[in-house]
């Protein structure tokens, strides 16, 4: 039995000695990592521009991500990366350094691995729009990063305080971003575009190309189908006629539509509408849709659900046309009007 013991209790040193040895070996390691993060403080910041407008200009989310970068560089350079087979002509202002991808390719795989490629050691800040595509993009540099991304960025208190929307926008929570436990302090950050102002285009003088980034290849990127309108762009319209259940039948859409062009106005709906198979999917306007601040939204024959409410709360003014008075939409509309839309909307156009 004593001699069982002993083997016993040799057994249990070996083992604490070699966690012990595992521990120092992990510490040795986090305190190496934490160095080489803490060596890169004087860092820059990177925003990933949405994808290019076919004359090269960046569009209008960029321009309002680029807006949110001068508020957390400190005076750091702020950097731009553009992927795509579009060279850019006309960029935000304030930008340093333009990182052009030359792949015609919008996977999040290649995006990603360019982010990851171009961010090196000096760059402390990735930030992007909380748009379709920084939303598959951004998520998965963070991991190829290490670190999580804290996205749909309403406001910034400081370089490591967010404000962002919880439960469609019914909770506004306040975000801390602490460094990881071995040092790393880095960022991945997307903000919603409507809550800042959009910072100037200027020509673009200069492009550094980067032909070292491989497309990934376990996907191919075929292309793409876009519904083009002469209408503005509903995420970046002034105004925005917007129609509901309330409207029936997608027959009496083109109603909404001749105000809209008198207005100068995209023309959105409601969930319900597009659910209905009332008007196509990217006229969708919510939560699961587009998110859009214009100057003046018109919803028509909306009630004003959450997940509505949570895409267009922002406009500046909000005028309301519905024979519910009791409808939720009312309640964050600047103007309401209790008419049947079919009698106030072609006395609007007509006046207009």
């Amino acid at each position: 039995m004593r001699q069982l013991a002993t083997r016993m209790m040799s057994r249990s040193i070996a083992v604490t000695k070699t966690l012990k040895q595992i521990w120092l070996q992990q510490r040795g390691r986090r305190s190496a990592l934490a160095g080489k993060y803490q060596q890169r403080m004087s860092a820059s910041t990177l925003v990933l521009s949405e994808p290019l407008d076919i004359d090269g200009k960046t569009p209008a989310g960029t321009q309002s991500t680029v807006t949110a970068a001068t508020k957390l560089n400190n005076g750091n350079d702020i950097n731009l990366l553009v992927v795509g087979g579009i060279v850019p002509t006309k960029i935000p202002s304030g930008i340093k350094t333009i990182f052009h991808v030359p792949i015609d390719d919008k996977l999040s795989e290649t995006v990603a691995n360019a982010i990851v490629d171009i961010v090196g050691d000096d760059c402390n800040i990735v930030i992007g729009t909380a748009s379709k595509f920084g939303s598959t993009v951004l998520p998965r540099a963070a991991s190829l990063l290490d670190v999580s991304p804290v996205t749909d960025i309403l406001e910034i208190l400081d370089e490591k305080t967010f404000i962002r929307p919880m439960y469609a926008g019914n909770v506004l929570a306040k975000i801390i971003a602490h460094p990881r436990p071995n040092g790393n302090d880095r960022k991945v950050l997307s903000i919603r575009p409507t809550c800042f102002d959009k910072a100037d285009l200027v020509d673009c003088s200069s492009v550094e190309t980067v032909d070292s980034i491989q497309a990934f290849d376990k996907a191919k990127w075929i292309g793409e189908s876009v519904s083009k309108s002469d209408r503005p762009d509903l995420g970046s319209a002034n105004i925005v006629v917007s129609g509901g259940r309330g409207i029936k039948s997608g027959d009496n859409f083109p109603i909404l539509e001749a105000l809209a062009d008198k207005l100068g106005a995209a023309v959105g709906a409601s969930r319900a509408a597009v659910d209905a198979g009332f008007c196509p999917n990217d006229w969708q306007v919510g939560q699961t849709g587009k998110v859009v601040a214009p100057d003046l939204y018109i919803a028509v024959g909306i009630s004003g659900a959450i997940q509505h409410l949570s895409g267009m709360k922002d406009s500046k003014v909000i005028v309301a046309i519905n024979t519910d008075p009791d409808a939720p939409i009312f309640q964050v509309a600047d103007y309401g009007l209790k008419q049947d839309l079919f009698e106030a909307i072609p006395e609007f156009t007509e006046k207009v």
